[in-house]
């Protein structure tokens, strides 16, 4: 948008001849998602664009800062700052007891003679964006009068100032005129300004500034006068410190700190999977959510969320977060995450937490093939093993009961806490059975059969076929009763969060009878709004309770993919990042808001969110390469590639880059370049070392192109359907040409 543009009313999205768009509270009171379903009729099938206008952006959150906070942090520190979005502070402080654990001296910013709040009337605010799309330097431009204001703000990354959580902050001044800001410090001591710094009275430095602003004792204020093309620069710490403040700070002591921030975050990214696709806002988002995801990194723990009651592990979504570096090349950083995983715990989820446990540990295994690990790991690997094995009920066969979920203290069979758990011990008996562990394997063998069987006896004693769909239960033996709608009860809405959990424990397949099931009674019974979870939370935080969280629909939207549903996964992938994460910044939140408190933006809860982050990054990752384990041992079998592309990927001219993806079988790279109007698609692909038993490539065209024929390397191809080429038995780099023509012709 341009400078100083009001942002106003969101357009709606165009809709197919098929019929009018539904309106808001079709979509909160209907039973079917009716979004979802809109997008699926598109001529071109779900699109960011589609989602993207059909509510505004998620903006709020509550707090007195209103405006939701930016996380400001080198990789891993510990030191987190908070950027209020709007850029109307630094550290500001809810002081709520869900916001608990927020830290820092809480800096506000001001500008003009009327000393108005920097952002306040959003019809004048342009952003926040980040710098190239997806770097964390915030950038927030805010228009008074004439005058346009510009503000940049990043966190050091020079281990001193990242330890003590140093954030620069740039203001400018655009237009004609004078302007003038004003940066306000709280402090628990006296505060004095000397030298360019202004610190507590005994000595120690919060913040230190570059010529020209003036010191206010009175108000605890500095203050700089700006014209057309001048910046005032500051440094502000997280705590009071001691001498390690950036001074004198001037313009180039500013470029160096950026430029160091820009190379360190680059260099990350670069040392990862890279992934380029025809639409910039995938290819920011990626880069920013792996961004967001070490800045929620603290020291070796991937935490759930930053300054809030959400700031510490949590294993379900821990695991998700770990997982999704790894999946994105990240291995060595996912080493070490799996430890501080392995080592946490939270009493009445003692099976969840050893199901998750081990499945992150098989999936590490399977992508690394890092024994070392597993043998320095392996006091904590049988400790878990033990947890599910000696659980086990010898008159039942299940586990005893474990609490609903983490926020439910109701006590129940649990067919989460069991199918997951018999995922652990098949996949652990795999890895065992692969590494040679022949007693464990031995032992895990017949186990997890028997398992198994009692899990799915009693699954068929409990599921409810009175109703259409089926009601697939969490709590077995007939303690659970349909929901209709999910969102009408508490009760229902953590069924909606739970289910998926399910769904992703293989423990039936993805095409069975109760996954579809499952599926259906998500689509159908009010448990989906654009491809995301709903729920009803409690409503003590939310001016409205119809939300969506769409970090837990992670396994719904794998089992899509393995029931291979491609439009449906991609309108869970479009919706999440058109609305389930913040605009342009990329920001998830355990739930967010489906109605709007206004024309400008959406309430959110408790960002920014690890977990948000690693759902859109599975997703895309499944979207491109998928390694599935077809044979139900535990096994990865099948290697598929492109298999659920959207369309627009493969457009005329459009070219799709994969490098160093990280999969069961090896690294895969590909190159996809389409060229219809030459009637071929050229296709390059490093196949990985380690053969699977399959090898698919399939190529999604657009509107009225098909695929008619390709060859490999001077080779046939055989085709396993109309858009799907065999590549099984083929090792290393493959030249592939495609030829496609138009249907019909």
């Amino acid at each position: 948008m341009a400078p100083g543009k009001p942002i106003g009313k969101t357009p709606q999205p165009r809709v197919s001849a098929a019929g009018r768009l539904p309106s808001l509270e079709e979509a909160i009171t209907s039973r079917q998602d009716v979004w979802g379903g809109a997008a699926l009729r598109q001529p071109g099938g779900p699109s960011y664009e589609f989602f993207r206008n059909l509510l505004p952006p998620l903006r709020y959150v509550d707090a007195p800062f209103h405006h939701y906070p930016i996380t400001l942090s080198a990789p891993g520190a510990p030191a987190k700052a908070r950027f209020v979005s709007n850029g109307g502070g630094l550290n500001l402080l809810a002081r709520q007891p869900n916001w608990r654990g927020e830290t820092g001296v809480p800096v506000t910013f001001r500008v003009g003679g009327v000393r108005e709040p920097y952002g306040q009337d959003l019809e004048r605010l342009d952003g926040p964006r980040y710098a190239d799309g997806y770097l964390p330097i915030v950038r927030v431009r805010y228009r008074q009068g004439e005058a346009v204001y510009v503000q940049e703000a990043f966190a050091a990354v020079e281990p001193e100032l990242a330890r003590h959580g140093v954030v620069f902050v740039r203001f400018g001044l655009e237009g004609r005129g004078e302007g003038k800001v004003e940066a306000q410090i709280e402090g628990s001591a006296p505060l004095a300004g000397r030298s360019g710094r202004v610190g507590e009275a005994m000595g120690s430095s919060l913040v230190s500034h570059s010529e020209g602003w003036q010191w206010n004792a009175a108000r605890n204020t500095l203050t700089s006068t700006l014209k057309a093309g001048e910046t005032a620069i500051l440094a502000v710490a997280l705590h009071p410190m001691e001498g390690a403040l950036p001074h004198p700070l001037d313009a180039a002591r500013y470029e160096s700190a950026r430029s160091a921030c820009e190379a360190r975050w680059k260099a990350l990214l670069a040392r990862g999977t890279q992934v380029e696709v025809p639409e910039p806002v995938v290819n920011d988002a990626w880069r920013s959510l792996v961004v967001g995801s070490y800045a929620l990194l603290h020291g070796d723990e991937i935490r759930y969320s930053a300054g809030n009651q959400y700031a510490k592990l949590y294993e379900g979504e821990g695991s998700d977060a770990a997982r999704s570096l790894l999946l994105w090349g990240q291995a060595e950083d996912a080493r070490r995450m799996l430890v501080p995983l392995f080592d946490y715990t939270r009493k009445g989820l003692e099976f969840h937490q050893a199901a998750f446990k081990l499945q992150m540990l098989a999936h590490y295994y399977w992508v690394t093939r890092d024994r070392e690990f597993l043998k320095e790991q392996r006091p904590r690997i049988e400790k878990e093993l033990n947890v599910i094995l000696n659980g086990i009920e010898r008159e039942s066969g299940l586990l005893p009961r474990e609490k609903y979920c983490g926020d439910i203290d109701t006590r129940v069979y649990s067919l989460n806490s069991n199918a997951n758990c018999w995922r652990a011990l098949r996949d652990m008996q795999a890895v065992m059975t692969e590494t040679g562990d022949a007693e464990w394997a031995a032992r895990l063998t017949p186990r997890a059969s028997a398992f198994r069987a009692a899990i799915l006896a009693a699954l068929e004693k409990s599921i409810r076929r009175d109703v259409d769909p089926p009601f697939v239960p969490i709590a077995l033996f007939g303690e659970e009763s349909p929901y209709d709608p999910l969102t009408g009860s508490r009760m229902g809405s953590y069924w909606d969060l739970m289910a998926p959990y399910v769904l992703g424990s293989g423990v039936f397949r993805a095409d069975s009878e109760p996954a579809t099931a499952i599926t259906r009674y998500l689509q159908e019974r009010g448990g989906l709004c654009m491809g995301m979870i709903r729920s009803r939370p409690n409503p003590s935080f939310w001016m409205d309770v119809q939300n969506v969280n769409h970090l837990y629909g992670l396994r719904y939207t794998l089992a899509l993919l393995q029931r291979d549903e491609p439009e449906r996964a991609l309108v869970s992938f479009y919706g999440a990042l058109a609305q389930g994460m913040t605009r342009d910044t990329f920001i998830g939140a355990e739930g967010t808001a489906i109605r709007p408190l206004d024309h400008f933006g959406r309430q959110m809860y408790l960002p920014p969110n690890s977990a948000s982050n690693a759902h859109f990054l599975w997703a895309l990752r499944y979207l491109l390469v998928q390694d599935w384990d077809t044979s139900d041992d535990g096994r990865p079998d099948t290697l598929r590639l492109l298999f659920a592309t959207p369309r627009r990927w493969l457009r005329d001219g459009a070219v799709v880059r994969l490098r160093k993806a990280p999969t069961a079988f090896g690294e895969v790279s590909l190159e996809a370049r389409s060229a219809l109007a030459r009637g071929e698609v050229a296709v390059e692909v490093q196949l990985p070392g380690r053969k699977p038993e399959r090898t698919l490539l399939r190529l999604r065209l657009p509107g009225v192109w098909r695929l008619v024929g390709a060859e490999a390397n001077g080779s046939a191809l055989s085709m396993t359907d109309r858009e799907t080429l065999d590549l099984t038995g083929r090792t290393g780099r493959l030249l592939l040409r495609a030829r496609v023509t138009r249907r019909g012709g």
